[in-house]
């Protein structure tokens, strides 16, 4: 009897171990995400790349891989962190003013619950950008590109946030302290923290209006010039079939150390998104970068980047994880800032692209 009784305590122990093992697996999810794409520069350029101030799907005239991620998450009820690693063009580019393996650390923060009470958390390390309503997963965009609102604005950050939201879900605030203006690593010669702060506003599960600021050196000390930016959009479910986003950026810069004069530039953008069937969705964009001093696109001619665009997005369902999208966009500036196949400069730009976006 008592050889029974402990057989059977072994085997609850070892249902317990075994249900206490399912239940952490439970809170860690392994994800990946792929998109590979074909873009076609109407200029026809020698150079293989977008310009400058194109930073995700900035590949011309070859197939090539914008983004490819491997992220893994854990959550319990008071701890969460995430770590993700990318490759593809998307990291070339964004990362590459990182160092060695940081060039490929796509996303790697903790979160602590500071509250039982009360959804108050603080999470550090490298963040997902709290600017802006585009992110690198471009099947979570409206487009298939990204606006130049989203590529000259942070896509990363790296520091401490502390955020809340309220129990119904409708508000949410986070203020944070930062290593830089998309950066991992701070300038050389940088000693100087940045700031930001983001406040949501949900009233309803169709509308989300959302403010974010930065404000912060992104140079070494002896070259110190304040920037100050403010991101704000507007996201609206008007109906099943349609969808609308209205974003507006505006910052500005100090000319240079110590100065009382500034560098402004800003940014309209609105997009319109129509689903016809299921499987069939169509986008619309418009947008305008005004950057006549070259804060953030240097462009080095009379006007500076002052650049209209517009978009046409097509985006085919073919299964619940994969998505086939296809995009024609004109750029067209003031000054004549794009190359032809002859290195001459022209003020206009018409591109062709078409992915594939798997989620796993």
């Amino acid at each position: 009897m008592k050889k029974i009784f402990m057989f059977s305590a072994i085997l609850l122990g070892a249902a317990g171990y075994v249900h206490a093992q399912e239940a952490e697996k439970n809170h860690l999810n392994i994800s990946g995400y792929a998109e590979v794409y074909y873009q076609q520069d109407f200029n026809n350029p020698k150079s293989n790349k977008r310009p400058g101030f194109v930073y995700s799907h900035n590949r011309n005239n070859e197939v090539s891989l914008n983004l490819g991620l491997i992220k893994a998450t854990y959550q319990t009820e008071n701890l969460r962190t995430n770590i993700g690693i990318g490759v593809g063009s998307y990291m070339n580019v964004n990362y590459a003013a990182e160092e060695g393996v940081l060039k490929n650390v796509y996303e790697a923060n903790i979160g602590v619950k500071l509250s039982k009470k009360n959804n108050l958390w603080l999470d550090a390390g490298i963040l997902p950008s709290h600017i802006g309503f585009e992110s690198a997963i471009g099947a979570d965009c409206f487009t298939l590109t990204r606006s130049m609102i989203a590529e000259n604005s942070p896509y990363f950050e790296t520091g401490a946030k502390l955020s809340y939201s309220s129990d119904n879900g409708k508000w949410s605030i986070a203020v944070l302290v930062l290593n830089g203006w998309q950066r991992i690593q701070r300038v050389e010669g940088n000693t100087t923290p940045a700031f930001g702060h983001q406040l949501t506003f949900r009233p309803s599960d169709k509308i989300t209006l959302n403010s974010s600021s930065f404000v912060g050196n992104d140079f070494p000390d002896d070259q110190r010039r304040l920037r100050y930016f403010h991101n704000l959009y507007g996201q609206f479910e008007i109906s099943e079939r349609f969808a609308l986003i209205a974003g507006f950026d505006i910052g500005a810069q100090q000319k240079g150390k110590s100065s009382n004069n500034y560098d402004t530039w800003y940014t309209p953008v609105l997009i319109a998104k129509y689903k016809p069937t299921e499987k069939l969705s169509v986008a619309a964009r418009g947008e305008y970068y005004n950057d006549k001093n070259g804060v953030i696109i240097a462009s080095g001619t009379e006007n500076g980047f002052q650049t209209f665009g517009a978009s046409l997005n097509v985006d085919y369902q073919i299964l619940p994880n994969l998505v086939w999208r296809t995009e024609v966009k004109s750029l067209k500036s003031k000054d004549a800032v794009f190359l032809d196949r002859d290195d001459n400069m022209k003020k206009e730009n018409v591109m062709a692209i078409t992915s594939l976006a798997i989620y796993f």
